[in-house]
């Protein structure tokens, strides 16, 4: 049975007042950001409207299954990135994707963003591509991708990019011989490596007068051959559905080719969940609201991270593992939406008892088949004598080792500081987690930067000390600063999430949707039954 806590977060306090204002600020930045894709696409409405095309947002709209939940993935990725400026990068990559469904069926959706540099690809656009790729793939998710790209963007060409991208011809490859239903609706341009993404899909939809589908445009055909063509003749959608046998299906228009698409997605026959709804779920009792109030920006502030487990579990009700023992490790059994999960959370600093505690209830976790939530919130492992004495190493390592090896559904969240090992240990990026989202106020790193600045400081002194030289003072102020600079814009969650080190920026406020709708598609994968193929479908 399950022990019910009180809260004990006072939500009249200065304390929670502040917190809650930074924390709206920093929502209001990262919804900013989402809108300034949105704002910047929709500034190309006219040339869609000449086209009789739907925009790219429009076109999710009509595709998707309405009242049912969509969630948005690497909505901030290319932030900073890309362009480096904060007043002209524009998240997103040129590619808004996520996860939803489609005539009942739960698909991976990536749409080309034509509306932002006509949908141009940059080298996190190729990132973007390959991490959608992997997510379809590794929960069995029907790939839906609306395409209309003018390829990739010459002016930004890297050959690092070039031999990137060949991983998304590759990556659909093996999405058809896995026997994962990979489905084109060709919207407009497609050309150069841009060709092969409807070459290497199970089925494609073409707009009739807009598709189109070519190794070479009209333009640089002429250039290249002197050859006079235009695009349409050469690889337009009409003529692909009849000539080439590229396109299986010819619209009129974007609706059209849609509902096509749906219609397909049906005709899989793809089998629906295994995992039966739970009724009568009992929702928090307390609000999500109050974990604004909750959660301090600055990581040196602590708060008791049962308080967040309280406004996220059913019924505010869970049973904490060894609640006397390495108690700034938080294991606790909670359930999300009906579902019993582990939960791991921080109260500080991770020290051996911490490590030990948490290797075996990870190991337990993996005994039940009981999936694990991380809330990722430490400096990181302890450090000095006494913690190195006591086997910090070794026990720091026995955590990592069931972390990365346990077999269960893996969800990460950052939800303030995720520094050095301590990141490993909480399931960070490279641990395989299989979802993880970033609050605005996480910061994430070997260090935060007055950390970095204090250690080169050390360094410094004490290689003048042992070279008999004195140091400069100012000197040493100014490169101490240029740490801390260098090091705390990296450690940014804007910064990082731009950077595609997280699977998406959310608002903390719905965190416990999140955790179910990805309960939900980890759950559903490993019911389901795929059928492989020798090689990938390929066409006539």
């Amino acid at each position: 049975m399950a022990k019910k806590f009180k809260s004990h977060l006072l939500i009249n306090s200065e304390t929670y007042q502040i917190n809650q204002k930074n924390n709206l600020k920093l929502i209001k930045m990262m919804k900013d950001l989402e809108q300034k894709a949105s704002f910047e696409s929709e500034k190309r409405r006219d040339r869609f409207i000449e086209r009789n095309q739907l925009s790219p947002r429009e076109r999710l709209s009509a595709l998707v299954d309405p009242g049912m939940p969509f969630l948005q993935l690497f909505n901030m990725t290319g932030y900073l990135a890309d362009d480096p400026k904060p007043k002209t990068s524009i998240p997103g990559a040129s590619i808004i994707s996520g996860i939803g469904y489609i005539s009942g069926v739960r698909c991976f959706i990536w749409i080309d963003d034509s509306g932002i540099n006509a949908g141009a690809i940059t080298k996190m656009s190729v990132e973007k591509g390959l991490a959608c790729i992997e997510i379809a793939k590794k929960h069995k998710l029907p790939l839906v991708h609306l395409v209309e790209s003018a390829g990739v963007n010459l002016m930004a060409y890297s050959v690092e990019l070039w031999s990137r991208a060949g991983g998304l011809f590759g990556g659909l490859a093996e999405l058809s011989k896995l026997g994962i239903p990979v489905i084109t609706v060709l919207h407009g341009l497609s050309t150069a490596g841009g060709a092969y993404q409807p070459g290497l899909s199970d089925y494609v939809i073409g707009i009739k007068n807009n598709g189109m589908a070519a190794l070479a445009g009209a333009a640089l055909v002429k250039a290249a051959t002197g050859e006079v063509s235009d695009d349409q003749t050469l690889g337009g959608a009409e003529m692909h559905s009849k000539v080439t046998g590229l396109v299986e299906y010819l619209a009129e228009n974007d609706e059209e080719g849609i509902q096509i698409a749906r219609d397909v997605v049906e005709d899989l026959g793809w089998e629906k969940s295994k995992i039966s709804p739970i009724k009568n779920i009992q929702e928090p009792l307390y609000s999500a609201d109050e974990i604004l109030g909750l959660i301090p920006q600055d990581f040196k502030n602590s708060y008791d991270v049962k308080e967040l487990i309280l406004r996220l579990v059913d019924g505010s009700s869970f049973r904490e593992f060894k609640p006397n023992y390495g108690i700034s490790t938080v294991c606790s059994i909670g359930y999300f939406f009906g579902f019993s999960c582990g939960i791991i959370g921080n109260n500080g600093p991770i020290d051996p008892d911490g490590s030990t505690k948490a290797t075996q209830f990870i190991q337990l976790c993996d005994q039940a088949n009981r999936p694990i939530i991380f809330l990722s919130n430490t400096t990181g492992f302890l450090v000095g004598k006494k913690y190195e004495h006591a086997g910090m190493i070794k026990h720091g390592s026995k955590m990592i080792q069931a972390v990365m090896n346990v077999r269960v559904p893996k969800l990460s969240f950052y939800i303030g500081a995720s520094f050095g090992a301590g990141n490993y240990g909480m399931c960070g990026f490279e641990f395989n987690p299989d979802f993880l989202f970033t609050w605005p106020n996480a910061q994430i790193g070997v260090m935060g930067g007055l950390q970095a600045a204090l250690t080169m400081e050390n360094v410094m002194s004490r290689a003048a000390t042992r070279k008999g030289n004195k140091i400069n003072k100012k000197d040493l102020i100014k490169k101490l600063d240029q740490v801390k600079i260098h090091f705390d814009k990296q450690c940014n969650a804007f910064y990082t999430s731009g950077r595609l080190l997280d699977h998406g920026m959310i608002d903390p406020r719905d965190t416990r949707k999140v955790i179910g709708i990805c309960l939900s598609v980890c759950l559903d994968s490993r019911t389901r039954t795929l059928y492989p193929n020798t090689f990938g479908v390929a066409r006539p």
